[in-house]
């Protein structure tokens, strides 16, 4: 079992940033890779970042690239989200998900899942 707790949400206006962080615990060698989800609501999940915890290989959906950055603290067991530039349409719950599989991009590749962090971007 992996436990995840995401944390860093908030109120912000538009053009704003904030970072957050997902703490990670339990068996986390079984899991390669930690992303970032968001779910607006009356919408789907959808992908927002991802990155290896041995290499440090990330990817980012279109939608955030530029804006968003995925890093991690191998030490700390910590993955965090720097969003700049932050838009209304980043208005959502984001959450931390670990998985196996690189290149997972859909909420079937996360097999551990946080409760999630509420992110409000006002204009």
């Amino acid at each position: 079992q992996v436990q995840l707790e995401e944390s860093g949400g908030g109120l912000v206006q538009a053009g704003g940033s904030l970072r957050l962080s997902c703490a990670a615990s339990g068996r986390t060698a079984s899991s390669a890779v930690l992303g970032w989800f968001r779910q607006a609501s009356g919408k789907e999940r959808e992908f927002v970042a991802a990155i290896i915890w041995s290499a440090g290989s990330t990817y980012h959906a279109h939608s955030v690239k530029g804006r968003f950055t995925i890093s991690r603290d191998n030490a700390k067991n910590t993955v965090n989200l720097q969003m700049n530039s932050l838009k209304p349409e980043d208005t959502a719950v984001y959450y931390c998900a670990a998985g196996p599989t690189f290149g997972a991009t859909t909420p079937a590749g996360y097999r551990y899942w946080g409760q999630g962090t509420q992110v409000t971007v006002s204009s």
